[in-house]
């Protein structure tokens, strides 16, 4: 079957509803996990670097199997993928929740982002082909970020009830029911999809992937503690996956990731404004967490509470952003994340914004206002000019890149804070600590407002229009039969 059968409207948004029971969980599980993790270290005796990989296992292996989980969605069936994904993403957090020490618990979120790959980019496949007219698919769209939205706001003031009222292990518990409500659900209500014609399966690419994103991961947050000569040989791996990757996938038909694709100017920003804006969010909920826990003393539920200064702006900017997208294009939405993103971390680097309360809300403000704004043009951006059968390979790419911009935001501000903190506590060092690490958040915010800026203006939209033209006739010459 390649196209779901015509549905009510009623069917349609309980099939909408389901899906995002499955983003809710997965967003959630995030966001609250953080507000958790000084409970966490003291529970199980974690070192920063202990703590880093908590967070970096789940999203590390989650931005490796998007593309592959929603190409297989593509050919065997979306549905079928999808409970796959709750049965696993359900079994991962009930073993989370009862591991027993921190190596467990890292190989445990493993497990769970094995399940969440499945959830997220088979389910907007799902979304998208359940709502056929396209001024409901936009509204569609719309409810699934704000379900992100609600993650944002929600998911640290309910990590902070959970942890100081049962434990951090509670976190994990609330995925069992919903998990479970929604694989019912499922099975009864959402129908059979496939494509048309998938894309067949790329596994020397898939491992290449694998291969980079793991040990580029593993010689950041590592180096501190091991130092740069035991972490030099992943170092090293990471280089050799990525030579492959340039040279392997020019040469497939059908390739994990189409290379061709970042000869668009608003696609290749689009990939790296991502990076930065995901490796800014991961980093500054990282060093926020830390600071307001273990510096300030602050219990889960209060440290949560200081969160919604970024949480709200986060939740009431992002569809105001859709909307400026939507009128006026991507670029003024992309300049104002930039600039709020910056100010935020400068204030931090420069002022020692977490010293003073003003200082500290203020900061947490513009970092949500900033982040709130990033989101919905990224996925506009990559697509735009894309042919309409790239379209959902170029967004997937983003997702990734989402992932990877986390993971990397969370190894790097780590392992920078790790350096400056040393063996000892976090006490008097963390602020001076953190210092570069905000600058590199700082950074982040700076390479949003460029690119934002650059690729987005008449130049970034004519490369778009002769990638588009170039892949279009590429795929003419395939179904004529022609050797490209």
């Amino acid at each position: 079957m390649a196209r779901m059968p015509e549905l009510s409207q009623r069917r349609r948004m309980l099939v909408l509803a389901i899906c995002c029971m499955s983003l809710l969980i997965v967003s959630l599980d995030t966001t609250a996990l953080n507000v958790a993790l000084p409970a966490m270290q003291r529970g199980l005796d974690a070192s920063t670097a202990g703590l880093q990989w908590t967070i970096d296992a789940y999203t590390l292996v989650l931005a490796s199997l998007l593309m592959l989980a929603g190409s297989t969605g593509d050919r065997i069936g979306r549905k079928r993928v999808f409970m796959a994904g709750l049965i696993v993403f359900t079994i991962g957090s009930a073993l989370c929740s009862a591991a027993p020490d921190l190596e467990a618990l890292i190989a445990f979120r493993m497990v769970q982002a094995v399940g969440g790959s499945m959830l997220n980019p088979v389910a907007m496949s799902i979304i998208t082909n359940t709502f056929t007219d396209p001024r409901e698919r936009a509204r569609a769209i719309g409810v699934w970020g704000a379900v992100v939205g609600i993650s944002m706001a929600a998911g640290p003031l309910v990590g902070g009830v959970l942890v100081d009222s049962v434990g951090w292990r509670s976190i994990f518990w609330v995925n069992l029911p919903v998990g479970l409500a929604a694989l019912l659900l499922t099975l009864r209500y959402v129908p059979e999809s496939r494509a048309p014609k998938a894309r067949r399966p790329d596994p020397v690419g898939q491992v290449l992937v694998i291969a980079l994103f793991g040990s580029l991961t593993y010689a950041i947050i590592e180096a501190p503690a091991s130092g740069f000569s035991s972490v030099l040989p992943f170092a090293v791996v990471a280089v050799v996956a990525l030579a492959g990757l340039l040279w392997y996938e020019p040469r497939r038909d059908e390739p994990l990731i189409d290379l061709r694709f970042f000869r668009s100017a608003p696609f290749s920003g689009a990939t790296v404004i991502a990076i930065s804006a995901f490796a800014g969010l991961g980093g500054f909920l990282f060093l926020s967490t830390l600071y307001l826990q273990n510096v300030r003393g602050l219990d889960a539920l209060h440290a949560g509470l200081w969160m919604l200064p970024m949480a709200v702006p986060m939740f009431l900017c992002a569809p105001l952003a859709g909307r400026l997208v939507g009128s006026r294009g991507p670029r003024l939405p992309l300049v104002i994340a930039g600039i709020a993103m910056t100010v935020s971390g400068v204030l931090f680097a420069a002022f020692d914004a977490e010293t003073s309360d003003v200082t500290l809300f203020l900061g947490y403000v513009l970092f949500g206002i900033g982040f709130g704004f990033v989101n919905a043009p990224i996925t506009n951006t990559a697509v735009s000019g894309m042919p309409r059968a790239q379209a959902g390979v170029a967004a997937a790419v983003a997702s990734t890149s989402r992932q990877l911009g986390q993971t990397l935001g969370v190894a790097v501000i780590g392992a920078v804070l790790a350096s400056g903190v040393g063996a000892s506590s976090y006490g008097e060092k963390f602020v001076p600590a953190a210092v570069p690490g905000w600058w590199i958040l700082a950074g982040c915010g700076v390479a949003v407002l460029v690119l934002g800026a650059v690729t987005t203006g008449p130049w970034a939209r004519r490369s778009a229009e002769r990638t588009a033209e170039r892949l279009e006739s590429v795929e003419v010459r395939e179904a004529a039969g022609v050797s490209a």
